[in-house]
């Protein structure tokens, strides 16, 4: 037993801070450290089903799990305040109405929109980044159908939708789009090829990293249902109305009055702003998960880069690896203070799987076997409720899972 109980911050309550402060207190008894979680909400949101808030598809609510639900705050001290800046050297975090300091520090302060210099994408351009912001992209699509009802000569580019990246987001977005706009049509009365949605994607293709007959299954899906895609096409610069894409004689000009950027994520900006040294706008971590020169501190989820040394490469920051970074976060910790061999973070792929809208997705699982359609919608849903099950244990899925009996 130690002497003097150490004090163990955990920053952020996405998917990585929430499973981290449930497993540090699976790893220590109340009387063996202090862990105090600290969020700028009362509640985690499952980040993964956002693009889904946005299009309108779930309640918002749905997304939402209370803190206090999940966490047993007589062991846990959970602060419900905004993080400032961490004082690495002084192992200090100043908050909007305080400051608290660390024996021990994990960061899991989650994403912001990197507009990679893209002019007007941060003023013109929504994002799919918080229950707010997903919520407020729901609206402002709603309103644009009742203004264009309520016009004698409405302007086309009230119901013309750009969706800039065809990454995870931004293709999981559409699907809920190209369910979600039949019914606003039928609501409003509005003919469904008064509608467009576009995605436009630097990249060649959708979704780099899957398979090619998926990809081309996803791709047809969604044109089947009135996507269209523009591949190979940069933005150039975003405005109030409107996206330029292309280049010099094949500029284009696309009218829109809705615009939503999912093509890149960095860092909160608060982890640079602290000193940490950030590449490509997050933290290079050693492969226990620990920030360069600071044996202390943590760094997980979409504020850090982990090496995947087969490929030399730094994984990509999904929910999955996230969850399972949690794990050796808290074996690592506990190692420290105990003694024992540090573990090295090691990506078990589960398998992805990617939501198209409705019945429809497709994906990889157990070791790169395909699935298709409804069985592939079936197993996206499997992998939602067993993050609800390690968070909530089954009352948790049954009040918010996908698989529910109400």
């Amino acid at each position: 037993m130690i002497g003097n109980r150490p004090k163990i911050v955990v920053l952020g309550a996405g998917y990585a801070g929430m499973m981290t402060t449930k497993r540090l207190t699976q790893q220590f008894a109340p009387e063996e450290a202090d862990i105090t979680l600290v969020n700028k909400h009362n509640y985690h949101y499952q980040t993964t089903w956002l693009h889904e808030v946005a299009a309108g598809t779930i309640d918002v609510n749905r997304s939402r799990i209370m803190i206090s639900d999940v966490i047993n705050t007589r062991h846990v001290n959970f602060i419900h305040d905004t993080v400032v800046k961490i004082n690495k050297e002084a192992k200090t975090v100043q908050l909007e109405k305080g400051e608290i300091n660390y024996d021990y520090l994990v960061i899991g302060l989650g994403f912001e929109k990197a507009a990679f210099g893209i002019p007007g994408m941060e003023e013109h351009a929504f994002s799919i980044q918080t229950v707010d912001t997903s919520r407020m992209i729901r609206d402002h699509i709603e309103y644009q159908f009742a203004r264009y009802r309520n016009q004698k000569n409405p302007d086309p580019s009230m119901l013309t939708i750009v969706v800039g990246g065809a990454g995870f987001t931004g293709i999981e977005f559409l699907g809920e789009l190209a369910e979600r706009i039949p019914l606003l049509c039928k609501k409003y009365d509005v003919p469904r090829q008064d509608v467009r949605i576009i995605d436009i994607e630097a990249m060649p293709t959708i979704l780099p990293n899957f398979d090619e007959e998926l990809l081309t299954y996803a791709k047809e899906s969604l044109e089947n249902r009135g996507i269209e895609f523009k591949l190979g096409t940069k933005i150039k610069e975003v405005k109030e109305d409107s996206v330029v894409v292309g280049e010099d004689e094949k500029e284009e000009e696309i009218k829109a009055n809705t615009i939503v950027w999912t093509g890149g994520v960095q860092a909160n900006r608060i982890v640079g702003e602290s000193g940490f040294e950030l590449t490509k706008g997050k933290v290079n971590v050693d492969a226990t998960l620990r920030a360069p020169g600071h044996d202390e501190v943590f760094i997980l989820g979409d504020c850090a880069w982990v090496m995947n040394n087969e490929t030399g490469k730094p994984y990509p920051p999904t929910a999955q690896i996230a969850i399972q970074e949690a794990d050796v976060c808290a074996h690592n910790i506990k190692t420290i203070i105990y003694g024992g061999t540090l573990q090295e973070f090691q990506f078990d792929d589960k398998g992805t799987v990617a939501s198209l809208g409705g019945s429809d997705a497709m994906g990889t699982v157990f070791d790169g076997n395909k699935l298709y359609g409804m069985q592939a919608k079936v197993m996206k849903n499997v992998i939602d409720d067993r993050y609800l099950f390690l968070l909530g244990g089954p009352m948790l899925v049954l009040k918010k899972g996908k698989f529910r009996p109400f």
